[in-house]
C-alpha cells in the first residue's frame, strides 16, 4: 500500500521551475533514494512532501494526509533530517530531545528520550552539551530528534553530507537498521554508493522524474549483462555450442576468455555452464560483469541531455 503518493506535483519560484509534474508512489516500509544533480529539485520535493512548502500545482498525500492542507497532522506522522540539523549547542543531548519531544503527544517522554539516545549510541554522553559533540554525533542526535515521535515516514536530506568516512558509515548503519525495521524512508543523496547500499528503489529527477525503479532493473534497462567465462584453453567447439543456445544474445571471444551476453543471468547461467562443460570446456573461473549505479545514473543524465537537445532543436 502506498504511503507517499504525488500527482502532478510541481513547484515554481518565479520563472524557475524547481519540480515539474512529479507523479510517483512509495510503498509502506520502502527505502527510496532520490538522486539528481544540484538544482534538480530534490530538496524542494522533500520540503513539499514534508509539508514545509506548498506546491504550485498538483498534490501529494503522505501517510493519508494532503501535504498542503493537513500540515499539523502531517507533522505528527513524518520526521525530517536536514543537511544542517538545528540543535541547541548549549543544551545537553537529553535536554535537546526532551524539548523537541514536547511538540508531540508522547506519553512517556523520559522513556522515549532514553530509547533513542541508546539507539544512536549517545546514552553515555546524554548530559554533555551538544556544542562539544563531533559532527557525526550531532547528526546521530538529529536523527534521534527526527525519530522521537516515531513517525510513519522519515525524510532524510543529505544525511551524511560533510561527515568523515567513519561518521558517515555510522549514520548509514543506523539508517539501514531503520529500513530493516520497516520504517518508510525517503532519502535524498548525492552519494550513489550510499543509495545503492540503503535503498530498495531509486528515483532519479532532473526537475521531472526520469526513472523510478530498482537498481537491478535500471541496470537491465541500460546495459547488457555479460557472463565472463575463463577456459583452460580456447575451444571452437565450446564457442559454437554456446552460440546455439536460445538464450544467448552474443558471444565475444578473447582467446580462452568468453564474454557471453544472455537474456536472464540468474535463470540461464546454470544451463550455460552445463552446456560448456558438456561440450568439453574446462572452466577455470566464471563471473559476471557488474555495472554501478553511477554508470546507470550517468546514462540517465545523457538521455535527459539528448532529450532536451531534441526538444530545443
Amino acid at each position: 500500500m502506498a504511503i507517499i503518493e504525488t500527482f502532478g506535483l510541481s513547484r515554481h519560484f518565479g520563472d524557475v521551475t524547481a519540480v515539474d509534474d512529479l507523479t510517483m508512489a512509495v510503498e509502506s516500509g520502502e527505502v527510496v533514494g532520490l538522486l539528481g544533480p544540484n538544482g534538480a529539485g530534490k530538496t524542494t520535493t522533500i520540503r513539499m512532501l514534508a509539508g514545509i512548502i506548498g506546491p504550485t500545482k498538483g498534490e501529494a498525500i503522505v501517510a493519508g494526509y494532503r501535504t498542503d492542507r493537513n500540515v499539523e497532522k502531517l507533522h505528527e506522522v513524518v520526521g525530517m533530517l536536514t543537511e544542517t540539523p538545528g540543535l541547541y549547542s548549549r543544551l545537553s543531548a537529553r535536554r535537546n530531545l526532551e524539548y523537541f519531544a514536547s511538540f508531540y503527544p508522547i506519553n512517556n517522554v523520559t522513556g522515549r528520550v532514553e530509547k533513542y539516545l541508546k539507539l544512536m549510541g549517545l546514552w553515555e554522553r546524554r548530559e554533555d552539551k551538544v556544542g562539544t559533540f563531533s559532527k557525526g554525533m550531532k547528526q546521530r542526535l538529529a536523527l534521534a530528534r527526527a525519530l522521537i515521535h516515531e513517525p510513519k515516514v522519515l525524510f532524510l536530506d543529505e544525511p551524511t553530507s560533510g561527515l568523515d568516512p567513519e561518521a558517515a558509515g555510522e549514520v548509514r548503519q543506523l539508517i539501514r537498521g531503520l529500513g530493516e525495521a520497516g520504517c518508510t524512508i525517503f532519502l535524498s543523496t548525492h552519494n550513489l554508493t550510499e543509495a545503492e547500499l540503503l535503498c530498495h528503489r531509486i528515483a532519479v529527477i532532473h526537475t521531472r522524474l526520469l526513472a523510478l525503479d530498482t537498481t537491478e532493473n535500471l541496470r537491465r534497462r541500460f546495459f547488457q549483462r555479460a557472463v565472463m567465462v575463463e577456459l583452460e584453453s580456447a575451444d571452437p567447439n565450446v564457442v559454437a555450442t554456446v552460440r546455439k543456445l536460445p538464450f544467448v544474445q552474443e558471444v565475444k571471444e578473447e582467446g580462452s576468455h568468453l564474454n557471453i551476453y544472455i537474456i536472464d543471468s540468474e535463470r540461464n547461467r546454470p544451463e550455460l555452464v552445463r552446456a560448456i562443460v558438456e561440450a568439453g570446456g574446462k572452466v577455470i573461473t566464471i563471473s559476471e560483469e557488474q555495472y554501478t549505479l553511477e554508470q546507470v545514473y550517468l546514462r540517465l543524465m545523457e538521455e535527459e541531455k539528448a532529450s532536451d537537445s531534441q526538444a530545443h532543436s
